[in-house]
C-alpha cells in the first residue's frame, strides 16, 4: 500500500487526467450496452438446448415462435394484418386463426408467427412487425422476443427512476454525514465514473458473449452503493489524518488504512460473487462477472481517482458548509453501547426473536423462473400474452420434445417396433395427453400395417415425406403434450424420470425440461456456492482479527440476517401485502441476495470488529474495547448502510419484477445488518464472551504475553 500511496501522491494530476480519458472512452461504449443485452439469463448448456438445436436443424421446427394476439377484432382486419406481416418476409411460416379453429374465437384469436434462426436480430424484428401494426386497437405482438424487448425498455426507465430517487436521498445522508457541499458530491463523481466504466468493459464483453438485461439493474445498484460506500469510509478517514498532517500525506496515511479496508471490504465481495459462477446458469455467470467488474472498478476509483481528487482540492473539500459535524463518535454513540453491554443477555434474545419471527414465513417461499409476470400488469405484451393463455388454456399443458436415437436408425422393421413400442410407453404415462408419431399421423396402427403400405409404389411415395419429418439418420423426434404446466413439479418430475430413463436412449427438451434443468443446476451446485462463501469468509476473518469466535459470530450472525430478509421477501412479494398482489419470489432473488450481502455486510463487520481490535489491543479491554469501537464506527457504517439502503431500496418503485425485489432484498438484509446486528447482536454478543472473542489456538501469546490469564 506503500507503494500505491507514493504513486498516487506523485502522478496525482496523471490519474485524473487518465480517468478522464478513460470515461470518455468508456462512455461510448457504454452507450451501446443496452443495445446488446438480450434475454432474462436463463440460459445454459445442457439437454434441453441440445435438444431444441436438434429439432430445429434436423427437423427445421421453429428457433422461435411469436404471436399476435386479436381482440374483439373482425376477421378483415384479422387478414390484412397478417398479410402486411407476411410481405416484411421475416417469418418462416405464419399460422392464421382464419385456418385453424382451436386458435380461433368470436373475440379472441391468436395467431403464430415461426421463425428459422438466421442470426436476425429479433429486436429489429419486433420492431418492423410492430410498426406494421402501428396503432390498430385490439392487436398486440407478444412472445418471448418481445417480452424481452420490453423487459429491456422497462429496465432503462427503472434505472433512470430508481436514480431519481436515490442519488437526491444520497446526497442528503452524505451532507448529514460531512457537513459540506463538496464532500457530499465527491462521491457522487467517484460513483458515476466506476458504473459509466463497468458498463463500458460490460459493452465490449457483450460483443463476444450474451448478456442478461438484469445487468442493466444490478451493475449500477451495486456499483454505486460500493463506490458511495468507500468513498464515505475513505473521506471520513482522510479528513481524521488531514487535521493532523498536511494534505499529501494525509492521503498517503488515508490511502495505507481506508485503502487497505476498501480492497479488503471488495475481496469479500468478490468471493461472493466469485461462488455464483460455479452455477452454470447464463444468469448468475452475467451477474457474478457484472458485479465482479464493478466491484474492481470502485477500487480503482476509490484508491485511485479519489485520493487525486481529495489532493486537488485540499481543504476546499470542506466548501460550502452547511452543517457543522462532529468528526469523533458522539457521547450518544458511546451512551448507547454502554446500555447495550449492561443487558447482553436480553438483548441477544430479544433480537433473535425478532429475527425468528422474521423467518417464519421462509417455509413457504414459493421460487420460480420469472416468466411473463416479470413485466408490470400495465404492459400489452404482457396483458395480451395472459389473455391468450386464460381463453386457450394454453398453459394448462406444456410440450415436451423427445429426441431417440438408435444404431441401424429407425426406418427398417426392427426400428419401426421400436418405435411403436417408445409410443405406446409414452402414451401409457399418465401424465402423456397426447403426442404426436408417424404411426398416429398416418392412422397405421401397427408397423407391419406401414410396412405393407409402402409397398405400394403411389402410397410408398406420399409415406416417405413423413417418415422424413419424424426421422432423421439415427435420431427420432417425438412431440409429446404433458397435461401439466411447464412450471409444474409433476412435469419438471416427469422430464427428470425420462432423460433418466436407461430402456431407451433418449434427450428431452421443452419447458419442463428447461425449468427441470434450471432448478437442478441451482439446486445441486448452491450448497458449493455457500460452503466456498462460509469457508473462505472463515479464514479471512480468522486471519484478519486472528480469532475462532469472531468469524463463526459473524457468519452465524450473516446466516439469520439473511434468513430473516428472506422470509420477509416472503411476506411482501409472495403473500402479496404493501399493495403488492401475491406471486412468487424469482429463483434467482435467494442466490443473488445472499452472495451481494454476505460479502457487502463483511464491510460492516470489519470496520467495526477492527476499531475494537485496535482498542482492545491498547487496553486490554474487551467492555471499553467493545464500547470505543461501536462509538467510533456507528455513525460512519450507519451513514453507509442507509446509503445502501437507498441507493437499492429505490428499485422497489420500479416496474420490472426480478429487480425490484433483489433491491427490496439487497435493502432489507442491509437494514438489518447494520442495525439489530450490527448495533445490537455484535455488541451484545462480544460482552457475553469476553476474552474468548478473541481466543486464537496454538498461538504464543495475544498483543502481550500473560494475557490470557
Amino acid at each position: 500500500m506503500r507503494t500505491l500511496a507514493r504513486f498516487v501522491t506523485t502522478s496525482y494530476k496523471a490519474i485524473i487526467i487518465g480517468w478522464i480519458v478513460l470515461f470518455i472512452i468508456m462512455a461510448i461504449f457504454a452507450i451501446r450496452l443496452p443495445g446488446l443485452l438480450a434475454g432474462d439469463g436463463f440460459r445454459m448448456d445442457a439437454e434441453h438446448e441440445q435438444v431444441m438445436k436438434i429439432a430445429s436443424k434436423k427437423f427445421d421446427l421453429p428457433a422461435e415462435t411469436m404471436f399476435v394476439v386479436f381482440d374483439k377484432v373482425n376477421d378483415e382486419t384479422l387478414f390484412s394484418t397478417l398479410t402486411k406481416i407476411e410481405e416484411l418476409e421475416l417469418t418462416s411460416e405464419i399460422v392464421s386463426p382464419l385456418d385453424h379453429e382451436k386458435q380461433y374465437t368470436n373475440d379472441v384469436s391468436y395467431a403464430m408467427l415461426h421463425f428459422e434462426k438466421n442470426g436476425r436480430d429479433m429486436s429489429g424484428v419486433v420492431t418492423e412487425i410492430r410498426d406494421v401494426i402501428g396503432d390498430e386497437k385490439g392487436i398486440v405482438l407478444t412472445g418471448q422476443s418481445a417480452i424481452t424487448k420490453d423487459i429491456n425498455s422497462a429496465s432503462q426507465r427503472d434505472l433512470m427512476k430508481a436514480e431519481a430517487i436515490g442519488l437526491p436521498i444520497a446526497i442528503i445522508i452524505l451532507l448529514l454525514a460531512f457537513g459540506s457541499i463538496v464532500a457530499s458530491v465527491v462521491p457522487l463523481l467517484v460513483g458515476i465514473a466506476t458504473v459509466i466504466s463497468a458498463f463500458g468493459v460490460m459493452a465490449l464483453i457483450g460483443g463476444q458473449t450474451d448478456l442478461s438485461i438484469f445487468v442493466l439493474n444490478i451493475v449500477p445498484m451495486l456499483g454505486l452503493a460500493l463506490s458511495i460506500d468507500f468513498s464515505l469510509l475513505f473521506i471520513s478517514r482522510y479528513r481524521e489524518e488531514r487535521l493532523k498532517s498536511d494534505v499529501l500525506e494525509a492521503t498517503a496515511m488515508t490511502i495505507r488504512t481506508a485503502g487497505r479496508s476498501v480492497i479488503f471490504s471488495a475481496f469479500c465481495v468478490f468471493i461472493g460473487l466469485g461462488a455464483m459462477f460455479v452455477i452454470r446458469v447464463e444468469i448468475f455467470q452475467n451477474i457474478a462477472l457484472g458485479g465482479m467488474i464493478v466491484v474492481g472498478m470502485a477500487v480503482l476509483s476509490s484508491v485511485t481517482l479519489l485520493p487525486s481528487i481529495l489532493i486537488v482540492l485540499g481543504d476546499r473539500l470542506n466548501k460550502g458548509r452547511v452543517l457543522k459535524v462532529k468528526e469523533n463518535g458522539s457521547d450518544r454513540w458511546r451512551q448507547f453501547a454502554n446500555g447495550v453491554i449492561k443487558r447482553p443477555i436480553l438483548i441477544t434474545i430479544a433480537a433473535f426473536v425478532l429475527l425468528g419471527i422474521a423467518v417464519v414465513p421462509v417455509k413457504n417461499m414459493d421460487l420460480a423462473i420469472p416468466q411473463i409476470d416479470s413485466l408490470p400488469a400495465s404492459y400489452d405484451t404482457r396483458a395480451s400474452y395472459e389473455l391468450m393463455d386464460d381463453t386457450f388454456g394454453l398453459g394448462d399443458q406444456s410440450n415436451v420434445y423427445i429426441i431417440a436415437e438408435r444404431s441401424g436408425g429407425w426406418s427398417d422393421v426392427d426400428g419401426l417396433k421400436a418405435m411403436k413400442e417408445l409410443e405406446e410407453d409414452l402414451s401409457s404415462d399418465p401424465l402423456v395427453g397426447g403426442l404426436t408419431t408417424i404411426f398416429t399421423t398416418s392412422g397405421f396402427g401397427s408397423p407391419e400395417e406401414w410396412v405393407q403400405a409402402t409397398q405400394i409404389p403411389e402410397m410408398k411415395v406420399q409415406l416417405e415425406p413423413l417418415l422424413d419429418s419424424f426421422v432423421k439418420d439415427d435420431q427420432l423426434l417425438i412431440p409429446v403434450i404433458l397435461q401439466a404446466r411447464g412450471t409444474s413439479d409433476e412435469a419438471q418430475q416427469w422430464a427428470r424420470d425420462w432423460s433418466d430413463q436407461t430402456e431407451w436412449n433418449l434427450l428431452v427438451g421443452g419447458q419442463p425440461k428447461f425449468n427441470q434443468e434450471i432448478f437442478d443446476e441451482i439446486s445441486n451446485n448452491i450448497g458449493i456456492a455457500l460452503m466456498i462463501i462460509l469457508v473462505s469468509t472463515f479464514f479471512i476473518l480468522m486471519i484478519a482479527f486472528r480469532s475462532i469466535l469472531i468469524p463463526l459470530k459473524a457468519i452465524l450472525m450473516n446466516i439469520v440476517g439473511l434468513s430473516a430478509t428472506f422470509g420477509i421477501l416472503v411476506y411482501i412479494f409472495q403473500y402479496g401485502h404493501f399493495g403488492l398482489h401475491p406471486g412468487t419470489i424469482a429463483l434467482i432473488i435467494p442466490v443473488i441476495v445472499f452472495s451481494l450481502v454476505f460479502g457487502l455486510s463483511m464491510d460492516y463487520e470489519v470496520f467495526l470488529i477492527s476499531r475494537m481490535q485496535e482498542e482492545y489491543s491498547k487496553t486490554f479491554d474487551n467492555d471499553h474495547s467493545t464500547v470505543e469501537g461501536l462509538a467510533t464506527t456507528s455513525k460512519i457504517i450507519t451513514s453507509a448502510a442507509l446509503i445502501m439502503i437507498v441507493l437499492t431500496g429505490a428499485f422497489a418503485f420500479t416496474d420490472v419484477m426480478p429487480v425490484k425485489q433483489i433491491g427490496v432484498g439487497i435493502a432489507i438484509a442491509v437494514a438489518i445488518d447494520a442495525t439489530i446486528i450490527r448495533l445490537l447482536l455484535v455488541p451484545s454478543l462480544m460482552k457475553l464472551f469476553g476474552k474468548w472473542n478473541w481466543w486464537m489456538p496454538f498461538r504464543k501469546g495475544e498483543y502481550k504475553a500473560g494475557n490470557w490469564h
